[in-house]
């Protein structure tokens, strides 16, 4: 006892000691850039392409699949305020914030091939926060801990956030040029490369651009002039695509792959597969897995492989007896064995597409018809069938015959005009399956396909046009939040944001579009 209190004493007089005794070894106070980065990728596409917002939200609601159980996020029941708050909230305080301090290391080293891959990376998860909510906390986000900074954001209007946007993504590509490649393997999108990082800021800042064309047609050409010109170039090959090559090591898996290894809920939505199944899509067998029957009301069986898909919005027991009749997702997206019997590909390591050759070619195709960025009607066609074919590549399909056929089709082939950029925006909302958040802003961008529509059971009567904010913010935030509300108009699914409030200057809009 006496040695004890010895030993305690010691260490009371030997203060220089204290601050070592209360380091944790399992909490490092710094962390280097290259960990910090390799975690935000991975964090921002889970949390944008994986199982969470994109899977079990944003393909529900642009009617990629449909719920076979409890069926409330497909009824819109679950994704009120408290249900989609994780999706708002957390990228702050994982993602962005990892980036922040990688571009603070950065600046630091002096390194912009380390800066600029951070930037590029939080401009394209800013985007997804934007377009989901409208007016978001942006230009006094994570500042929070710096001097001068608030834990209470002012949330900025949209339309000054894309304009930031723009001015990031041009001086992060610019700072590209001539810049090393200093992340490398901590970079498992593009291993580091100031090229493809160059490509990538261009073809987002085309993305973007185009999403502004209702309501700022000369913003969208500026802007698209400049990403197609800068350094580098765009993403029009599939070698350049931006995507998450998972390990499939069973810690880092595609997140879809670890949902459905449990999980049995999604089947694919009758919006897609009728669409597919009317154009003969070489890409149906890949996108789907084979069901029994043709039709819910017969149980008529067909002659294998048959494809059906599933009404969105039902309530409980209508989806109910739609689980052994629709169509599962593909093979590849399933890990192989599952707790429920049903087996698959190499799921787990199964890319996720962040943005694709295809993805690009159809933006060029409709500025082309447009005529927008200098390019001609006369090129839109190519464009158009340069995006199928990149497609298809990316999602294996390799019989050129079938490729051709489907692009020579009659319900397939390009047209000039109003039917032209139907068609574009057509299969551009088919090449983004599996990344349901763009499709989704496609969809409210265009009304195409003009079939998607509230199901019979969901709780609005309109497809929503936003998410609401979480309730978190109005308790945490609330003077910043309510200038946003009186500013963008009620926080409601019907509230459009700022570059979705003029619906009807699209050539594709579709009176009635998204109501029930």
């Amino acid at each position: 006892m006496c040695a004890g209190l010895a030993l305690v004493a010691a260490a009371a007089c030997n203060t220089d000691k204290i601050t070592e005794l209360n380091r944790n070894p399992n909490s490092p106070e710094d962390v280097p850039a290259s960990t910090l980065f390799t975690n935000a990728v991975r964090s921002a596409v889970n949390d944008f392409l994986g199982a969470g917002y994109n899977l079990r939200e944003g393909e529900f609601v642009t009617q990629h699949f449909a719920e076979a159980q409890y069926p409330d996020e497909d009824r819109y029941a679950r994704l009120g305020p408290g249900d989609t708050q994780a999706r708002f909230t957390g990228p702050y305080v994982n993602e962005l914030e990892d980036l922040t301090k990688v571009v603070q290391k950065g600046t630091a080293a002096n390194d912009p091939g380390m800066i600029a891959p951070a930037r590029i990376l939080q401009t394209w998860t800013l985007s997804y926060i934007t377009d989901t909510w409208g007016d978001i906390p942006y230009f006094q986000a994570l500042r929070g801990d710096s001097a001068g900074g608030s834990i209470s954001p002012a949330y900025d209007a949209q339309k000054d956030i894309y304009a930031d946007l723009f001015k990031v993504l041009d001086a992060a590509s610019k700072s590209l040029t001539g810049a090393s490649g200093s992340l490398g393997a901590a970079d498992p999108i593009y291993g580091g490369s100031p090229k493809e990082w160059q490509k990538f800021a261009n073809s987002l800042r085309a993305r973007l651009a185009l999403r502004l064309v209702n309501v700022d047609r000369a913003t969208t050409d500026a802007q698209l002039r400049a990403a197609i010109a800068a350094t580098s170039g765009l993403i029009t090959s599939n070698a350049d695509n931006a995507e998450l090559r998972w390990p499939g090591d069973g810690v880092y898996n595609n997140p879809w792959a670890d949902f459905f290894k449990t999980r049995d809920d999604n089947r694919l939505s009758q919006t897609l597969v009728n669409i597919l199944i009317a154009n003969s899509d070489p890409r149906l067998p890949i996108y789907a897995q084979p069901s029994t029957s043709d039709t819910l009301s017969t149980g008529a069986k067909c002659s294998p492989p048959c494809y059906s898909g599933m009404p969105n919005g039902l309530t409980a027991s209508a989806a109910g007896r739609w689980l052994n009749v629709a169509s599962r997702a593909g093979a590849v997206f399933y890990p192989g064995p599952t707790a429920y019997g049903v087996f698959g590909g190499t799921g787990a390591s199964f890319p996720s597409f962040i943005i694709t050759a295809a993805e690009v070619n159809f933006i060029l195709a409709e500025a082309a018809e447009r005529g927008l960025a200098g390019l001609t009607a006369a090129q839109a066609k190519g464009y158009y069938e340069a995006g199928i074919r990149a497609s298809m590549d990316q999602w294996g399909v390799t019989n050129s015959t079938a490729i051709n056929n489907y692009i020579a089709s009659a319900p397939v082939a390009y047209q000039s005009g109003t039917p032209g950029l139907t068609r574009i925006a057509q299969q551009k909302w088919i090449a983004l399956f599996s990344d349901g958040g763009t499709a989704w802003a496609e969809w409210r961008r265009t009304c195409v396909p003009s079939t998607v529509k509230p199901g019979p059971a969901a709780t609005s009567s309109t497809v929503p046009r936003r998410f609401q904010y979480p309730p978190t913010e109005y308790s945490v935030n609330a003077t910043s939040l309510k200038a946003a509300v009186d500013r963008q108009g009620s926080d409601a699914f019907a509230t459009r944001v700022y570059w979705d409030t003029a619906p009807t200057t699209a050539p594709t809009f579709v009176t009635g579009c998204g109501q029930r």
